[in-house]
């Protein structure tokens, strides 16, 4: 896994930096109000644009929370997931992608 991202938290929002080979920006994790069911839990907004979605979900152990991403660019050939996961300190957390396996 390769960490993309590293962010802290701030006035309720995850606040950080996304890098890739194609995405370098000053991202947020802005939490969804009133959301509908399957509806993402957060928006990923970059400079004022939407530029993915996040989904509460737990390990397959059931003990590690984590935060299911999806990113998604003009610029990317298809959309990047990701996950996010906060650090113990409850104040930081990291972004990491890995590539999917072919079958």
């Amino acid at each position: 896994m390769a960490i993309i991202g590293n962010f802290r938290m701030k006035d309720g929002r995850w606040s950080g930096t996304i890098r890739t080979l194609t995405i370098d920006v000053r991202a947020e994790f802005v939490p969804v109000t009133d959301r509908a069911q399957g509806a993402p839990d957060f928006r990923v907004v970059a400079g004022g644009a939407e530029l993915g979605a996040a989904w509460c979900e737990e390990s397959r152990d059931g003990e590690t929370p984590y935060l299911a991403v999806r990113l998604d660019d003009p610029a990317l050939p298809a959309p990047l997931r990701a996950a996010f996961f906060e650090n113990d300190d409850g104040a930081s957390g990291i972004l990491v992608w890995s590539r999917t396996k072919a079958a």
